[in-house]
């Protein structure tokens, strides 16, 4: 079981008045902060329900609070203290990609094949969405992933991107494109015939795609697909080699190179055109962004 400071959790409504009663038979103290039913504490375990539904816990007995009251009695499942009870293990690949909306570095895609075994390991070590972790934390857990997973990464620094976007005219498209090219270098791999990809388009963009490539798969492509163990460590490994991407491209133009489109963007974009010239914008970002037109005409 991974270990977190603080529990979140969406209760039903109609359990408000239970959670409760249960709480000040435990020996709870109730507080009614702003937009809360009420805040519940005792020494080491402190709670707060938001009208929102929302739940937190937290303190140094949040675990046996959790594991013999809270989940039996009001969450009805054990996703915290026993995640292993409700895992997926069939075999599958997970797919995801990190780098779309940043104006400078690659694009990149990442698919990740786990079997039952492989997946208990991914519970255990803590893998989850890469949006929840530092990039020192994804560097060092897709460091660990590489280790001991089979995985494609395919990696489209900005002078391949932008040809590419040039002959597809749409990034979905060119996601599209991307992830079944990594998908069937990893059936070839494995010669596994289920995946799950984080869906950013209309699910007949990657349909398209398959069929042309006649690959015999079984792909489920889900809205916060990174839900699943699988496509979230495929997303650890499509933001690590974004973030190498970064790096690379900073340690090569000698200045920090930042994610994102913001204006720390767009004044370091003004600072590489006007030591390297127009040309290199093509080399570093991604040109079909407002941000290049907003740096051309400055």
């Amino acid at each position: 079981m991974s270990k977190i400071n603080c529990f979140t959790a969406t209760i039903d409504p109609s359990l408000k008045d239970k959670l409760k009663a249960d709480l000040t038979s435990q020996g709870f103290t109730l507080t009614h902060p702003p937009y809360t039913h009420f805040s519940a504490k005792k020494e080491g375990v402190s709670c707060t329900l938001y009208e929102s539904g929302k739940l937190t816990v937290q303190g140094k007995e949040m675990g046996p609070f959790l594991e013999f009251y809270l989940e039996p009695e009001i969450l009805k499942e054990f996703r915290y203290t026993h995640p292993e009870a409700l895992l997926q293990l069939t075999p599958r690949i997970g797919m995801d990609e990190a780098g779309k909306g940043d104006f400078f570095g690659p694009l990149c895609i990442a698919a990740l094949y786990a079997d039952g075994g492989g997946i208990q390991e991914l519970s255990k070590m803590g893998v989850r969405d890469s949006k929840s972790f530092s990039d020192q934390a994804i560097l060092k857990l897709a460091t660990e992933l590489r280790k001991k997973y089979i995985y494609t990464v395919i990696r489209l620094f900005p002078l391949k991107y932008n040809e590419l976007y040039a002959k597809f005219k749409n990034l979905n498209r060119l996601l599209g494109w991307a992830h079944v090219a990594a998908l069937s270098d990893l059936i070839q791999k494995t010669g596994c015939a289920y995946a799950i990809l984080d869906q950013f388009a209309d699910k007949c963009v990657v349909e398209g795609f398959l069929k042309q490539k006649k690959l015999n798969i079984e792909l489920e492509q889900r809205v916060r697909g990174e839900e699943d163990l699988v496509v979230a460590a495929a997303s650890i490994l499509a933001r690590a080699a974004f973030l190498d991407g970064m790096k690379l491209l900073s340690e090569e133009y000698g200045m920090t190179i930042p994610k994102g489109a913001s204006a720390q963007v767009k004044e370091v974009a003004r600072k590489l055109v006007a030591q390297f010239g127009k040309d290199v914008l093509p080399k570093v970002s991604k040109t079909h962004f407002k941000t290049t037109k907003d740096v051309d005409t400055t």
